[in-house]
């Protein structure tokens, strides 16, 4: 009874592994089919070169050697020549390269880290500086502007004061001429 059982879990189990993969089990298959195929073309046609090379060799003759040296020399000139034409238009293009990055280099070159830096300290050095004494002329001013307004507060009361004078002068000057 329990082999039963683990004879269908087994069974059970198998057949969901081969829904799982029967897809990659059917394209390696057709992977293994297609690599066979190619072999035996591959075989085929390395067979028809080697017919071709004894056919060849048993037909050619000195002239006909020289004929395929003269071909393949001047097919090897003519490579060379379309060889020598890339490298001159490549030449032309990593000058025209290394021109713009000596531009950029340059270019580059005028902002010097060092410098700026430098520049930096030196301007917030200047800052601070211009800060406190704009704080000190700001201390300063609050003080003269409380001055001025006990200055102008001592006016006033020196006025008042003036005021009564005059008008106790009055008062005595009007007292005596009328006494007078």
């Amino acid at each position: 009874m329990l082999t039963a059982k683990n004879l269908e879990r087994m069974i059970a189990l198998e057949d969901r592994l081969r829904e799982e993969y029967q897809t990659q089990i059917d394209a390696k298959t057709a992977e293994l089919e297609t690599c066979t195929q190619q072999k035996e073309e591959q075989t085929a046609t390395i067979a028809k070169q080697l017919e071709q090379i004894k056919s060849l060799s048993a037909e050619s003759s000195s002239a006909k050697k020289l004929e395929q040296q003269n071909r393949e020399l001047h097919q090897r000139c003519e490579n060379l020549k379309e060889e020598m034409a890339t490298q001159k238009q490549r030449l032309k293009s990593l000058q025209k390269d290394l021109a713009e990055e000596r531009t950029e280099i340059k270019a580059l070159k005028q902002f010097d880290p060092a410098k700026m830096k430098k520049n930096l300290d030196a301007t917030k050095k200047k800052l601070a500086e211009k800060t406190t004494a704009t704080d000190l002329l700001q201390k300063s001013l609050n003080k003269s502007r409380s001055e001025n307004v006990e200055l102008e507060s001592k006016v006033k009361e020196l006025e008042t004061k003036l005021a009564e004078l005059e008008t106790t002068e009055t008062e005595e000057e009007a007292l005596e001429e009328a006494a007078a």
